[in-house]
């Protein structure tokens, strides 16, 4: 089936999810029998009885679950509830999910990439050469490559009260921090260091960074749900993290810093749903293009994803492949692989070797903050390799 198939059969789910909502309980659809899964089956499903028992045990309200391979819709389910409090709403096959840090590879590093597939930008930029205010302090010679890979020195998050509603005071806060190490030194996970990728993607294309996503990667792979600060009706669907003041964080960002940028931000904000992930990771396997439209060049999707060594594990541009971090890796997927995770409760890892993508979409933070999904995630991400993939 082509990665234009696979996205027509993904809306048909979508679509009969919609007109039986009682499927999305424990249903379960895969691959052609997408758009014709009835309510009188009764298979038990071992892949939802693991994510109901997370469920049941308070790791997460619900979860949004999908797996491709080779173009193929090969599982997608629903469980749970999108919110509980203030009154319960079930959890939909597209329902709209804050994404965290899948911002950083979904947007931000591909947004890089694409500027680099464009020779508008190479990977060995200094920082400072595009912005010479960025070079206080010692930190003149890090590169597009080091903030890619986490080994720029730079601190994780600087504090919160650096952020607030003049821009232009927030960039300022960040060009005067002091890096932790010299880079290619130490690995630091580092939000900083991806808010700045996010001012770099801006600086060169003369576009802010929600409108350069939406028009060169997004539109092109008809991801029309994919988006920052995304719009009422996809708001009305989205699933609820925390409790800010006496209001739930229903489609508005979760993440601090990013709130205070306007939701938009190099580490944080993007928001999205399992099935345009699932394009996003077959454009992935197919060397960065869909059937009709293409993102990146085969050439610049192997020098993004390919593994590279960092003090204490590795990662690709923009992406984890094993480190610390790694926690939610599948243990079946290729060394080839790679993906990334996000703090509140989404996985995104894909496989170009065994042509897989698996999504998995969780509202871990609601409603106490005090869900953990990342080793569930791979581990339903394993079961449903063992069901469905063909080897």
């Amino acid at each position: 089936m082509t990665s234009m198939c696979i996205h027509h059969c993904i809306r048909l789910t979508l679509l009969f999810a919609c007109l039986v909502p009682t499927l999305l309980l424990s249903g379960t659809v895969h691959g052609e029998d997408a758009a014709t899964h009835t309510a009188g089956e009764t298979t038990p499903d071992p892949t939802a009885a693991l994510i109901q028992a997370a469920i049941d045990d308070g790791q997460m309200a619900g979860a949004v679950v999908m797996m491709s391979q080779q173009g193929k819709l090969v599982y997608s389910t629903a469980i749970g509830d999108a919110q509980v409090e203030p009154q319960r709403r079930p959890m939909r096959l597209d329902t709209v999910f804050d994404l965290a840090s899948l911002t950083k590879p979904v947007a931000t590093a591909t947004s890089i990439m694409n500027l680099v597939d464009q020779d508008k930008l190479e990977l060995d930029t200094k920082i400072a050469s595009l912005f010479p205010e960025f070079g206080e302090h010692g930190k003149q010679d890090i590169t597009v490559a080091d903030l890619l890979l986490h080994r720029g020195g730079l601190i994780a998050d600087n504090a919160l009260r650096d952020y607030g509603n003049d821009q232009q005071n927030n960039w300022a806060n960040i060009c005067r921090l002091k890096p932790l190490a010299e880079p290619g030194e130490r690995f630091i996970y580092s939000d900083v260091g991806f808010i700045v990728l996010g001012k770099v993607v801006e600086k060169v294309s003369g576009q802010p960074l929600d409108q350069f996503v939406r028009q060169n990667l997004y539109a092109p792979l008809q991801m029309t749900e994919t988006m920052y600060t995304p719009s009422a009706s996809l708001r009305a669907r989205a699933a609820a993290t925390e409790k800010q003041g006496d209001q739930w964080l229903v489609g508005r960002v979760h993440d601090p810093r990013a709130a205070r940028m306007n939701g938009v931000a190099g580490h944080a904000g993007l928001f999205s749903t399992a099935a345009d992930l699932i394009r996003f990771g077959e454009a992935f396997c197919n060397g960065g293009a869909t059937d009709d439209a293409r993102i990146l060049g085969t050439e610049t999707v192997a020098m993004m994803t390919q593994p590279r060594e960092v003090p204490g594990g590795q990662r690709a541009f923009g992406w984890d492949v094993r480190s610390r971090y790694s926690s939610n890796r599948p243990e079946g997927f290729s060394e080839a692989a790679f993906g990334h995770g996000g703090f509140t409760g989404t996985v995104l890892w894909i496989d170009p070797q065994q042509e897989v993508v698996f999504v998995f979409l969780s509202n871990r933070l609601h409603p106490d903050g005090k869900g953990s999904v990342n080793k569930l995630a791979a581990q339903v991400a394993d079961q449903l390799l063992e069901r469905f993939v063909q080897p």
